[in-house]
């Protein structure tokens, strides 16, 4: 009985010196919440906003890293490509927690859901895609992955991004540039049923053009590392969930703060959800390609694409719908043609099943294009 209560004790203090972050999330929840007023009142203070916001945004970041570190655990124990589908699902919702908050708190900002999904596609097929390369083929000569998977990501991606960001610019309704109700709801079922549709052949018979065919001493080497069981990381991965869902609200009000009353560009809000939502992603992503897994690089990458646009356009129209915020969804002049020229690159980049150092380093030209598109506007 001592041998087996000294052996618990020192699980449960692995266990606490492994999700120290934890305590921080919730002791950060427990502060807003009871303290909210105080905080925020005195957000014109700069010194007191820039300590709030970066708080706020570290304490929701860390949660998301922890997210993805537990998804992790999961992807190699569950293998793929059901791991990285929990990573990319976990990652949307907070994703779309975060810009539903921002929606609802101060004045209503019609362009903030399409700001955010440009600002992550383009931080995941060009920045993430692009140093995920880079970095992978560094030392080799090129990396390989899975042709049909890719095809099959892209295949739905394209025309979902068409449908989503370009078709709007060309179709304004009655209401200006808001789609009408009719497009509206054909919108949100049409991405809601492909996704769906492609979970289901990911998940089922078309599994294997989602795993790697390579590398199998090296999967047997990741399959010997010591992991705690599923259900310890599933409800670890849930319990890091719980406080974003409270923070993001209470970040929702510094970046309202900024573009209401400092008057900064609308598109600054998109800019920091994505930022949260693409760079715990990313960290994964460029760790699986340095490692020389490519396809779970391109499971990451790539699914969060899809992810985004076939759960988060939904989400906002029916947010907008219920809170009677409008939504602007197409993309307009320098953004519409990066965004197009984005697809474009990300088709030929893997169309051919191999990925050299080349194309992570026009990836990466593409990113900081888009940057100094940011910068200029």
């Amino acid at each position: 009985m001592t041998d087996g209560s000294a052996l618990h004790t020192i699980g449960l203090a692995g266990i606490v010196r492994e999700e120290w972050f934890f305590g921080v999330s919730v002791a950060t929840s427990l502060a807003f919440l009871v303290f909210s007023g105080p905080i925020f009142a005195q957000l014109s203070e700069p010194l007191w906003f820039i300590v709030i916001f970066f708080w706020l945004f570290a304490v929701v970041l860390g949660s998301a890293l922890s997210v993805v570190r537990h998804a992790d655990h999961l992807a190699e124990q569950l293998q793929e490509p059901y791991g990285t589908l929990i990573l990319t699902l976990a990652i949307t919702s907070i994703e779309v927690m975060a810009i539903s908050a921002v929606m609802r708190h101060g004045e209503n900002n019609p362009t903030l859901a399409r700001d955010t999904l440009f600002a992550v596609v383009m931080i995941i097929l060009n920045g993430m895609v692009g140093l995920s390369l880079l970095l992978g083929a560094w030392r080799r000569e090129d990396q390989q992955h899975n042709l049909h998977g890719a095809n099959a990501y892209l295949g739905v991606i394209v025309p979902l991004a068409t449908l989503s960001l370009v078709m709007p610019t060309f179709l304004a309704g009655p209401d200006g540039p808001h789609p009408s109700a009719p497009r509206q709801m054909f919108l949100g079922i049409v991405s809601i049923g492909l996704y769906s549709v492609f979970l289901l052949l990911q998940a089922g018979r078309h599994h294997r053009y989602f795993a790697d065919d390579g590398n199998h001493h090296e999967q047997h080497i990741v399959s010997m590392r010591r992991h705690r069981s599923v259900w310890h990381h599933a409800v670890l991965l849930l319990a890091y969930m719980v406080p974003v869902v409270f923070l993001v609200e209470q970040l929702a009000r510094p970046i309202d703060y900024v573009i209401e009353t400092l008057r900064a560009p609308a598109a600054f809000g998109g800019v920091v959800m994505a930022v949260l939502v693409a760079t715990p992603e990313a960290i994964s992503a460029v760790r699986a390609s340095v490692a020389n897994h490519l396809q779970r690089a391109i499971n990451i990458f790539l699914g969060s694409v899809l992810s985004t646009i076939g759960l988060t356009v939904p989400a906002m129209l029916a947010i907008s719908h219920l809170y009677g915020h409008p939504v602007t969804l197409g993309l307009q002049g320098p953004d519409l043609v990066m965004f197009v020229l984005t697809l474009a690159v990300s088709i030929i980049t893997f169309s051919s099943g191999r990925t050299n150092l080349m194309q992570g380093a026009v990836h990466l030209m593409l990113f900081v294009s888009y940057v100094l598109l940011i910068t200029q506007q």
